[in-house]
């Protein structure tokens, strides 16, 4: 009897072992790999061939959890299917954080050309579990800077779209406040299930985590100078009532060099492990509209950091 995932040619002789005992009737694989009965560590292909790219597939089982065998490529099973979870999330109900690393663009970085930011969605082992590009034209982008509107598609590693984020056109400034920036968030794209709106205050980025009928759910509160001098910027999450801290947004120092020289900011969010898998979407863009408003740069232009501009 052949060990799952393995096939056994016919007639293949047991190899003797110390103790007289025989090895499983499989072929022992080249390089010495290990006990073939123990799972591989997170990431390693035992399908892997060099001639091919390699397949990335949504990691599915939770922390601490064996890998299957006989699977799908490098040994990951995709999510289960919850109840009322928009299709691709799954995997947004067993994480309660998430890392998010923006591309480096060298078109932007040497010649000051605005271009379509691109991120990287990753767990908190550094697997990518999604990745999400801007989408808007060139006119845009190098007129209207970080208040561009656009619309940003986040999809999972088989290409899939899961989340579409829509910005529209709004200014930021405490002098207008019946035009705050605002996010609509969907998934799948064309269901809506939230909504990022900032409130208005003199001088704190606040910001109202909304469902889908526009209720208040959570507030995001952040410092009065959103500037990371060699350290983190962290926007609370906090209750409707803005009183307990169950969560953070944080713009995290990513070095001198590329502060300085690069448009690549480095965001970690953390959020309830029970938190609807819908408004964990929500905060996902929430980080986007944050990112925008405080931290992208534009040409020669200095980056946002508060109310004010």
């Amino acid at each position: 009897m052949s060990a799952p995932g393995y096939s056994s040619p016919p007639n293949q002789p047991l190899f003797p072992q110390p103790g007289g005992h025989a090895a499983p009737p499989y072929p022992v694989p080249a390089g010495g790999y290990g006990d073939p009965t123990q799972a591989p560590a997170p990431g390693f292909n035992m399908g892997y061939n060099p001639g091919q790219p390699p397949v990335m597939y949504q990691p599915g089982p939770a922390p601490g959890q064996g890998l299957e065998y006989g699977g799908m490529p490098m040994g990951i099973s995709p999510a289960p299917v919850g109840v009322g979870v928009p299709p691709g999330l799954e995997y947004l109900t067993q994480i309660d954080q998430v890392l998010i690393h923006q591309k480096v663009e060298l078109l932007e970085a040497f010649i000051g050309f605005e271009t379509n930011n691109q991120y990287e969605i990753k767990n908190s082992l550094g697997q990518k579990i999604y990745k999400a590009k801007e989408k808007n034209d060139c006119c845009t982008r190098n007129c209207c800077g970080s208040l561009r509107s656009f619309d940003m598609k986040i999809t999972d590693n088989m290409d899939r779209e899961v989340i579409r984020l829509i910005r529209p056109f709004r200014c930021v400034s405490c002098c207008c406040p019946c035009c705050l920036q605002e996010m609509e968030v969907q998934a799948p794209p064309g269901t809506t299930v939230g909504f990022v709106k900032q409130d208005w205050h003199p001088f704190l980025p606040k910001f109202s985590i909304q469902g889908a009928d526009g209720q208040t759910l959570l507030r995001l509160e952040g410092p009065c100078f959103a500037c990371n001098c060699c350290g983190d910027v962290n926007f609370e999450l906090k209750g409707k009532d803005g009183d307990q801290s169950i969560g953070r947004i944080s713009k995290q120092w990513s070095g001198l060099l590329k502060e300085v020289f690069t448009d690549t900011d480095n965001f970690g969010i953390q959020f309830p492990m029970d938190l609807d898998v819908k408004i964990k979407a929500v905060l996902m863009g929430a980080c986007f509209l944050i990112d925008f408003m405080f931290f992208e740069k534009v040409g020669e232009a200095n980056q946002r950091s508060s109310v004010f501009s």
